[in-house]
């Protein structure tokens, strides 16, 4: 995956960035409200973002954590919560999703947290397992798209 950063979101620019992939993602391609896209939690996610050389984004997470995390898995605050995957059409099958989410558990783990849980839209659950990643639970819909709620415990 040469030409391609990827970093914790720290400037105004890096998360305007993050936003844009998941605007590109989320509500272009898969047609989420953009009002269930943006939510109160991103204000104190941290947010990744990998970015080609250029400057191009490709793809964005977040990792929530304390009371955030926990009103997503189930109530413990020790687990932190990856959501808003987002990888653009160009970059899919270029190993940025798995880099976007190994820089979320690396954040998860400078924090301390013990496992980091995510809700994964179906067609996805492949990608998560090969990643570590344990279903748990039943299938739910959110934002209309069928999601499982999957767990990988940190070393």
């Amino acid at each position: 995956m040469s030409g391609v950063a990827v970093r914790v979101a720290e400037s105004t620019e890096d998360l305007e960035s993050c936003f844009a992939v998941r605007k590109e993602v989320f509500v272009a391609e898969q047609q989420v409200p953009e009002d269930l896209e943006y939510d109160e939690y991103d204000a104190g996610a941290v947010h990744v973002l990998a970015i080609r050389d250029d400057g191009v984004p490709l793809g964005t997470g977040r990792l929530l954590t304390g009371a955030a995390a926990a009103a997503k898995n189930g109530g413990d605050a020790g687990v932190g919560a990856l959501g808003r995957l987002a990888v653009t059409r160009a970059a899919r099958g270029l190993g940025v999703g798995a880099a976007l989410v190994r820089a979320i558990e690396d954040a998860a783990r400078a924090r301390g947290l013990t496992a980091v849980d995510l809700h994964a839209q179906t067609h996805a659950l492949g990608f998560y397992e090969r990643l570590g990643y344990e279903v748990y639970g039943p299938e739910f819909p959110d934002a209309g798209i069928p999601h499982r709620a999957m767990r990988k415990p940190l070393a």
